[in-house]
Order: structure tokens, then C-alpha cells, then sequence
């Protein structure tokens, strides 16, 4: 039997309508969807590391944009949030963005409006002008008010309320539709494959993976699904992006919790809140283009193999200073890092978008923990394989096939 279509408040339609229309930027060509798209989970449609916006669509953002999937359930940024696992101590955790400094979704709504870099308006009064302009204006009075455009503040934050209701109410935005879900919820064909299952150990296990310990996989809020995400904040190193503009200042530093976004936390040495950035939900995580923060990976199979030899091969993924490069790499060399180019002698510049007051503050959980370089990685060959099989079990829309396939891959 078909489930019954979700009606929409009169708030939700708003948001629905705000959503997809371009005429709410300056430049006219830029909506919520255009980064967050429908069709790509509602993050990025394309592998940018950062997006272009502002009024010419030419000024560039400064970190990669997150998917809006599963973010109901997001609790307000704390210093001191209780862990949803319930055995780890609190942290930081909780809030939107990478940096946590929206409380809600109708606070992260604000920012891409009113961003230089984005949809660029001048204010709040110059987004409820547009909307005021917009086919849906009857809409909005008929959710709102007949007399709420007289009043342009409250106007503009039952605008972001509007957005924040059609993220809440529309199911595409929390469909749990993947083959996880299906074999969480122990329905007909909810089975994983040797491989997949193989791989959620690989993930569960604190001596391989261990992503399970910034993306919880157990029972979420509420009484949802698995979010595979705890809300943690962690500094883990991630390279510097040469591909954003603003780290062509080499004074200029990224530290999340403690800026340049966020202003309530001292980028001063001792905060051991600076460098991190907030875990994401893993869900959906094999359509994702760009990974991290910064967007400087851009495959799944290439943050693995980050998280398994930063410390094992940091030459891969880190610069090299002063060093004669190879003109061709030796035969072992790898290929899937940052840094193709093999070199004899120099220094690798190691956690190189890290101030070095801050690389006190980098996590060292498994698999990333500190081991020597050119010493055996965490995990083999056949778990990465493995772990990668299963996060591909978290992608929406999944339908069991007629005729289950016997090889490939993620099978046996």
C-alpha cells in the first residue's frame, strides 16, 4: 500500500517556494536548491570545493557546503554536549554548519541569504522586498498575516521559519530510505552482504575504523534512526585547499570553533577548541563529490585512505619542502594521495592548514593515532574495500533488486 503524501503546513509551502527560487539572490540565479540540490541529496550538485555566489556569481565561499539531509534531529552547539553513545565524555557538539553557530535551521537559513559570498542581500529588509515581489506573496500573507510585509523584521524571521518548516516537514529531507535502514528495521530483504556486513564491523571496531566514534551508528534522538553522526567536534588535519582563495594568504587559517566565522571562541594558544570542525551525518555519504571542510578530497575511496595513512604516508597528502622530486615515483609509490609527486629527501609539512599553536589540539583516535610514518596502517586492504561497501549501504532509494547479483565487489 502507498503511503499518503505529507501536506504541508502553510509555513512549509513558503519554504518550499523560497527553496527553488533564484530571484531571492542578488544575482538573481542563485536559490537554497542551487547548492542544495533535490537531486544530490541536497548538498552540492557538482565536485567544487567551495561554491560561487555573490552579486556576480564570481566571489568564492570559503568551505565546502553540507548536505541539509537529517539535521532535524541537530541539537544547539555546546562546549559540554552529552554524547549520544552514552561511554563517551561530553564535548563539544551540536549547532549547523561546520562550526555549530546556528542554533537552528531557521538561524542557518539567515547566513547563505545574507553572505557576501552567496545569495548576497543587503539585509533583511532587501529579502522580504523579493519575497514581497515574489508569485507567492498571497502564500506567504495567507501563512503569516495579511499585514506581515508592514513589518519587515518579523517578516524576515517568519521567512526563516518558513525554511526551517519545510526542512522539517518535507520527508525528502529525512527519507531513512537507504539499504541500512531497510536491514536496521529487519523488513523482507533488509539483509546486508558478507562484504557490507563485514565493512559495519570495520566501522564499529575501535582497533580499525572506529568511525563509529564520531558517527554514532546506534539508535538516534527522538526515537530515530541511526543519524551516523553524535553532533562531535573533532581537529583531525585535514590538508590545506590550495583551490580556495582565501588560503592563497598563507596568514590566513580556517580553525572552526575558533573562526573566522565563529567569534565567540578565542583564537588564542591553550583553546583546545581551535582546528575543530563538526562531525558530519554519513548517510548519503558515496553521492558526496567533495569531503571535508575544505572540499580537498573527492572521492570516498580517497578519505578513507586519508583517515588510514595520514601518519603512515603523510608525504601523500601533505606538501614537501625542500626536497628533489623523483622524476618518476617508485613502483609502491601510491597514486590516490594529494601529492603524487614522490621525493627524496625535504621536510613534509604535516597538518600544514593547522596553525602550530593549534596542532596540540588534533585527535588521535584510531585509525589516526600518531602511529610512526612508513609503519603499518590500521587497516588492510580488504577492510577499506569493506568499509567502503558499507557506507554505500547508506544512500537513499534504495530498492531491493528482483534478482539479488551473486559477484561484484561488495558481494561475498
Amino acid at each position: 500500500m502507498l503511503s499518503a503524501p505529507v501536506r504541508l503546513s502553510l509555513a512549509a509551502q513558503v519554504g518550499e517556494k523560497m527553496f527553488a527560487d533564484p530571484a531571492l539572490s542578488a544575482s538573481g540565479k542563485m536559490a537554497c536548491a542551487t547548492c542544495h540540490d533535490p537531486k544530490a541529496a541536497f548538498g552540492p550538485p557538482n565536485d567544487l570545493a567551495v561554491q560561487l555566489g555573490g552579486k556576480d556569481l564570481n566571489l568564492a565561499g570559503t568551505r565546502a557546503v553540507p548536505s541539509l539531509r537529517y539535521k532535524d534531529y541537530t541539537p544547539p552547539y555546546a562546549d559540554l554536549l552529552d554524547n549520544p553513545d552514552g561511554i563517551s565524555a561530553p564535548g563539544p557538539g551540536g549547532g549547523f554548519a561546520w562550526d555549530g553557530r546556528a542554533a537552528t535551521l531557521a538561524d542557518q537559513a539567515a547566513m547563505p541569504l545574507l553572505a557576501p559570498n552567496e545569495m548576497a542581500n543587503s539585509g533583511p529588509a532587501d529579502v522580504v522586498a523579493k519575497l514581497q515581489a515574489a508569485p507567492y506573496a498571497e502564500l506567504f500573507r495567507s501563512a503569516f498575516g495579511g499585514a506581515i510585509f508592514t513589518q519587515p523584521d518579523a517578516a524576515f524571521g517568519k521567512a526563516l521559519q518558513a525554511l526551517q518548516a519545510f526542512q522539517r516537514e518535507d520527508p525528502r529531507f529525512h527519507p531513512y530510505s537507504s539499504k541500512f535502514d531497510l536491514y536496521a528495521a529487519n523488513k523482507i530483504g533488509g539483509t546486508l552482504t558478507p562484504a557490507e556486513a563485514r565493512g559495519l564491523k570495520v566501522f564499529a571496531d575501535a582497533k580499525t575504523g572506529n568511525c563509529a566514534s564520531c558517527h554514532y551508528q546506534g539508535a538516534g534522538l527522538n526515537g530515530s534512526s541511526a543519524l551516523f553522526t553524535d553532533f562531535s567536534y573533532e581537529a583531525i588535519g585535514v590538508p590545506r585547499n590550495a583551490a580556495i582563495p582565501a588560503n592563497a594568504d598563507p596568514a590566513y587559517f580556517d580553525v572552526g570553533l575558533c573562526g573566522p566565522l565563529r567569534t565567540d571562541h578565542p583564537s588564542a594558544p591553550g583553546n583546545t577548541l581551535c582546528g575543530m570542525f563538526k562531525a558530519p551525518t554519513l548517510r548519503n555519504v558515496a553521492l558526496r563529490k567533495s569531503f571535508f571542510h575544505n572540499g580537498v578530497m573527492h572521492s570516498l575511496e580517497q578519505v578513507i585512505r586519508f583517515y588510514n595513512t595520514r601518519d603512515t604516508m603523510p608525504e601523500i597528502w601533505y606538501p614537501t619542502v625542500g626536497g628533489t622530486p623523483k622524476a618518476k615515483p617508485d613502483a609502491g609509490f601510491p597514486a590516490y594521495g594529494l601529492v603524487t609527486t614522490q621525493y627524496t629527501g625535504g621536510s613534509v609539512q604535516k597538518f600544514n592548514d593547522e596553525p602550530r599553536q593549534f596542532v596540540g589540539n588534533i585527535d588521535t583516535q584510531m585509525p589516526m593515532d600518531g602511529r610512526a610514518a612508513h609503519s603499518t596502517p590500521p587497516m588492510s586492504e580488504r577492510e577499506m574495500a569493506d568499509l567502503t561497501c558499507f557506507l554505500n549501504t547508506l544512500t537513499d532509494g534504495y530498492q531491493p533488486p528482483a534478482n539479488p547479483p551473486t559477484s561484484g565487489p561488495c558481494i561475498q
